[in-house]
């Protein structure tokens, strides 16, 4: 539940995809690319499933809660289903930082500038807060928690640079063709 990355100065409204771009290709971001071409983040359905990011099956079951109804029973639920599992991570590391700071709930009409400076400040204290152990309840009650929160992105490990990530045709059914494995081994685990 470590942020390792924050590129603050968009609006809220503002598309993920759009924003992961502009980071992505401009040089100066620092943003941290998986280390090697076999690593990637997972990401949301708003995102391409190509090399690097790893996006959950389009159409299909995706929110924990649909799978406390009923049980995932295709490849693709099963996947998506521990897609949502390991996101929720993500999901609640948001849900302490706007808890803490609700401040980024409603940010108050102070110049841009400042704004953005704010959120790198709240970031900033919260992963202090975080890396050093600082015995929290907010985290302890968010650790414990299991809902999901579908508006957020998330985190990151140091290593390629745009240049090294794939943005075509091939990256893309790379990725897909990972998935699908990853999908079907699910599914055989499951079934024993």
């Amino acid at each position: 539940m470590i942020f390792t990355f924050v590129w603050a100065g968009w609006e809220g409204i503002a598309h993920d995809s759009k924003v992961l771009k502009e980071v992505a290709f401009n040089p100066t971001s620092g943003f941290p690319f998986p280390p090697t071409p076999d690593k990637y983040y997972l990401c949301d359905d708003a995102y391409t499933n190509t090399r690097g990011f790893m996006a959950p099956y389009h159409n299909t079951r995706y929110w924990l809660a649909d799978f406390r109804r009923n049980r995932a029973l295709t490849k693709e639920e099963k996947f998506n289903q521990a897609h949502a599992q390991l996101r929720n991570i993500i999901e609640r590391a948001y849900g302490v930082l706007k808890a803490r700071f609700p401040i980024l709930k409603r940010m108050a009409p102070y110049p841009f500038p400042l704004q953005r400076d704010i959120v790198i400040a709240c970031v900033t204290v919260y992963k202090f807060i975080k890396k050093y152990d600082i015995q929290d309840d907010l985290f302890t009650n968010f650790e414990q928690n299991t809902i999901v929160n579908p508006n957020v992105g998330g985190g990151g490990s140091e290593g390629q640079n745009i240049q090294d990530i794939e943005w075509g045709s091939e990256a893309v059914e790379y990725m897909t063709t990972l998935r699908d494995q990853i999908a079907t081994q699910l599914l055989s685990n499951n079934s024993c």
